[in-house]
Formats: C-alpha cells, structure tokens, sequence
C-alpha cells in the first residue's frame, strides 16, 4: 500500500514539474520586471525629479546624481525586457539584484519588499528562465554541450 503513495506522490511530482513549475518561473520574471519597469518609466518620464532624488534623497556614493539617475532609468527599462522574454535571464537577474542591494543598502533600508526581490532573482539567477523562456529555446536549439567560455585547440 506505502508503494501506491509513494507512486503517486512521484507522479504528481514529475507533472508539477512539468506544468506547474514553468508557470511559476514566468510569474516570477512578469512580477519582478514588471516592478522594476514601474520604477524606470517613472523615471524617463520624469528625470529632472529622479535626478533631484539621486542628488538629494538617495545616498549613492561615487557616482553623480545625473550619472546614478540615468544609469538607473536605462537599467529599470533594458532589464525587465530581457526578464520577460526570458532572455539573458541570468545576466538580467543579477543586474536587478546588483540594483536592489544598492536600494536596500543605500536608499532605503531596512525594507522589506527588497528581500522578496532578492528572493525571486535569486532562483532567477541560479536556475535560469525556465522552459518558458528563449534562454530555454536557444539553449535546446544551438545545444547544451556548446560553452562558449572554454577554448578548443584545433
């Protein structure tokens, strides 16, 4: 009878896996980029504000208000784009969690909403886009095999 449960928990497993898990790998890139994207609109349509706030709300250190502000706004609306499609996944993630440490630590901290954040773009940045992402479709295209980091002698 244990054997039965054991089967059956082994097979909800392997569907939930299958059906369940790409879902939520898309849930969590459409949500943290959609944060994210929220933030660099806001931006570009009003960057002498977010300018202001870099100069003299945020404390950024070694970079100027106009350079932190741009640099920001270019990040928040290039990032999300790569998360949604799902393309670069890792580089993206990184490059949001880079920005959301710098948040917390600098900006605002002590904020809880970061940590959930950081949470979403680790799995992000240690497991990839998922199957439901173009990382997975050019990874199954050009091959698993292929690293482009290591050198072959001909």
């Amino acid at each position: 009878m244990s054997n039965k449960w054991v089967c059956a928990y082994c097979w909800l497993c392997q569907k939930s896996n299958t059906y369940v898990v790409p879902v939520i790998d898309l849930s969590m890139r459409l949500f943290v980029g959609w944060v994210f994207w929220k933030s660099g609109i806001t931006k570009f349509e009003g960057i002498d504000q977010a300018i202001f706030l870099f100069e003299y709300e945020y404390n950024v250190p070694l970079l100027s208000p106009d350079i932190a502000a741009y640099l920001a706004m270019s990040a928040e609306l290039a990032l999300p784009i790569l998360l949604w499609l799902g393309l670069g996944t890792r580089f993206a993630a990184i490059g949001l969690t880079m920005m959301t440490l710098i948040i917390e630590i600098f900006v605002y901290p002590n904020t809880t909403e970061h940590y959930f954040w950081l949470l979403i773009l680790s799995s992000l940045w240690s497991r990839g886009g998922g199957v439901l992402s173009l990382d997975y479709l050019l990874t199954r295209r050009f091959g698993q095999n292929q690293n482009v980091f290591t050198y072959k002698k001909a």
